[in-house]
């Protein structure tokens, strides 16, 4: 499909100063619902996109899906938006992990969806351990599915090497074998076939990816996310061994790592695209006030922190140093397609009864209803592309 007539900016590129600013896009909720792009998202690329079906100014997606390929990701989008998205424009809710390089060379077990082995390859892990393939190896493990119980009982392994950390890419389809098979992983230090006296701690490292409780597709209510499962896994090993699940990287909005590495996107789009004025802004719009919103006011705040302190920034738990920034502010803008409903309780809700409310972000991530709020409420993708060439006086 088509990206309608250009408007006359476009004709005369001479004008237009370089953007100072750019755009970090949510995929779901906003451009589109599980498999229908919403038409506002078309209405915005008629502005977003030039006669030569350029970006007029840089733009990343942002997502916190994760079981799908970027590649893959971007061709889905380029089809649905009628322009040719290229991958490293595509942020999946993994993506960061590619700095995690201290795990890449450990024997981790992937949990998620799709095509997980590929994507931790992409990733750098290099040697890697389904659950499908655990639950083959130790098949008295997954007992919850009386139709996939053993119907006899096979002799014990040993020659199975003994699994190093945990990398969890987004939501299984069979929970309860991927809960139960993870625990074990935790509870025997590794070696599942085996047992211990005392549960180890610290456990084994976890990474894991997207953690938002709930994610909005066709249906009329969310849907559970990765979040979910996490919440899931977390409660069960507390109640097993009366210790907290600690992570090693938590990834995926609204983590501050995932906005480092998208400004650092950005700010590569721009200099392919010669534009010579460095980005101060970033405007992140989104349909999720846990995730989108949060996220980009947390960013935001980190940036006023490292303006004001000269605090050196850091990234990867202090492994990664992202470059120096010229990035000034982040603001969020809420969308009403998706997660968020204008006639939800959430909209309607006093101010001063928000720490009230249920919190439904990550438990790692404490809760500050100041950052709950939106920079800007708009109805739509369309009306925030034009709120944002509003002010930043672009012709729309």
């Amino acid at each position: 499909m088509g990206l309608g007539t250009p408007s006359c900016s476009d004709s005369l590129p001479s004008v237009q100063s370089p953007p100072t600013f750019g755009f970090l896009l949510d995929i779901d909720g906003v451009l589109v619902r599980g498999h229908r792009v919403i038409p506002a998202a078309l209405e915005a690329f008629r502005r977003l996109v030039n006669s030569r079906g350029q970006l007029r100014v840089p733009v990343v997606f942002v997502t916190n899906a994760g079981n799908i390929l970027q590649h893959s990701k971007a061709q889905e989008l380029s089809a649905l938006l009628g322009f040719e998205v290229e991958p490293d424009q595509v942020i999946l809710s993994h993506s960061p992990m590619k700095l995690f390089s201290q795990y890449h060379s450990k024997r981790m077990l992937v949990s998620g969806q799709g095509p997980v082995v590929e994507n931790a390859r992409v990733l750098g892990f290099e040697n890697v351990v389904t659950v499908d393939e655990l639950r083959m190896a130790f098949p008295v493990l997954d007992m919850v599915d009386l139709q996939r119980r053993p119907k006899s009982t096979p002799l014990p392994r040993n020659d199975f090497p003994a699994i190093e950390g945990v990398l969890l890419l987004g939501e299984p389809v069979r929970w309860e074998t991927s809960l139960q098979l993870i625990i074990d992983v935790l509870l025997s230090n590794g070696n599942p076939g085996t047992g211990l006296a005392t549960a180890p701690y610290p456990h084994l490292p976890v990474l894991a990816s997207n953690m938002d409780l709930l994610w909005m597709a066709e249906a009329k209510m969310p849907r559970f996310g990765h979040g979910t499962f996490l919440l899931c896994l977390e409660t069960i090993y507390r109640k097993v061994t009366g210790k907290e699940l600690r992570y090693e990287g938590l990834m995926g909005k609204p983590s501050v790592l995932t906005y480092q590495y998208a400004e650092d996107l950005i700010r590569q789009q721009a200099e392919r695209r010669g534009w010579v004025a460095p980005i101060q802004k970033l405007y992140a719009i989104g349909d999720n006030p846990m995730s989108d919103v949060y996220g980009a006011n947390l960013f935001h705040k980190y940036l006023q922190m490292v303006k004001r302190d000269g605090a050196e920034e850091r990234g990867a738990g202090g492994l990664w140093k992202p470059r120096p920034s010229a990035t000034q502010s982040c603001a969020s803008i809420l969308v009403c397609t998706g997660v968020y409903s204008p006639k939800g309780p959430e909209a309607t809700r006093p101010a001063q009864d928000a720490e009230e409310a249920p919190f439904h972000g990550h438990r790692d991530f404490s809760f500050s209803p100041g950052l709950m709020e939106a920079s800007h409420i708009v109805n739509d993708v369309n009306e925030a592309i034009q709120l944002v060439f509003h002010k930043e006086g672009w012709a729309l």
